[in-house]
């Protein structure tokens, strides 16, 4: 082989994933058949017409690698109000999505089976979602892999350019590893860094993930986990992104709630005290 026919190889992109061969059941495979012109949405490389597709105008929260869709399908049933998009390359998560949507009566979700980041940059129109969320991304631990992250400086480019003003993105992950890849290159760019962060540490008995669990379901809040020891026994208050004073007061007060109605006993006065610093931050007084 010469060296000009290595030259005309087609360069092959890094992806940020593997399509593992999962087994799918039988009725993962009905829905996949049965349900896709339902929920599926086929890879283009034009921008969506999300009100078209939709049939309404509705804010639009997409989330990359949804995994069984679980989560998102009890987003979209809480939230009725807000169009979802779901982004995912394993078929058995993708068939037992649309099981969960459909057996839910949910008409808000919608689902492209094709590569994140190739959607992004070319089916995704300009400032048309209101957050992205990708929670549980692989963590690709090992060094000569860690190319492969999803979370680079080009991923923030293309977040910058898709958020509507006042857009967010949420990411949450178990792997104190990729946390920290995540906060240097969030921390690298000065559209993104925030020094507003603060954590909650559980009392002994009680589950701090279960709380996280809480404010997902009911709240649509993402809430950080705590990593190594403190798994399970912390989570963390703060968006990658643009978080201020303002925006950790509705945290805290969702917070507040969460832990009510996960039975965990706390001392009040966070959100008083946040508004306090507000006040304070913008010459409102005492």
């Amino acid at each position: 082989m010469t060296g000009n026919d290595n030259n005309s190889r087609p360069h092959r992109p890094i992806r940020s994933f593997v399509r593992r061969a999962g087994r799918l059941t039988a009725s993962q495979q009905r829905a996949l058949d049965e349900l896709w012109p339902e929920f599926g949405l086929n890879f283009s490389p034009k921008p969506l017409d999300f009100a078209r597709l939709f049939g309404r105008e509705a804010p639009v929260v997409l989330e990359i690698g949804f995994g069984n869709g679980d989560s998102l399908v009890a987003q979209a049933a809480a939230s009725p109000q807000t169009n979802f998009l779901g982004v995912e390359v394993h078929d058995p998560g993708i068939g037992h999505c649309m099981i969960k949507a459909h057996d839910a009566g949910i008409s808000n979700l919608r689902l492209i089976a094709h590569d994140a980041i190739e959607v992004l940059e070319e089916q995704i129109p300009e400032a048309s979602l209101q957050r992205i969320n990708l929670y549980f991304p692989d963590p690709w631990p090992k060094k000569r892999h860690h190319k492969r992250r999803i979370v680079q400086a080009s991923f923030l480019d293309l977040c910058e350019r898709l958020l509507a003003p006042g857009g967010a993105v949420h990411i949450a992950t178990d792997w104190a590893n990729y946390a920290e890849h995540i906060d240097e290159v969030f921390a690298a760019d000065a559209r993104e860094a925030s020094p507003a962060l603060t954590a909650v540490m559980t009392p002994e008995g009680h589950d701090a993930d279960h709380v996280r669990r809480v404010a997902l379901e009911r709240f649509d809040m993402s809430l950080g986990t705590g990593l190594g020891d403190l798994k399970g026994r912390l989570f963390r208050i703060g968006h990658l992104g643009d978080f201020n004073d303002l925006s950790l007061v509705g945290s805290l007060a969702g917070v507040e709630m969460a832990l009510d109605l996960a039975g965990v006993p706390h001392e009040r006065g966070g959100v008083e005290a946040a508004m306090h610093r507000l006040r304070q931050s913008t010459g409102g007084g005492t």
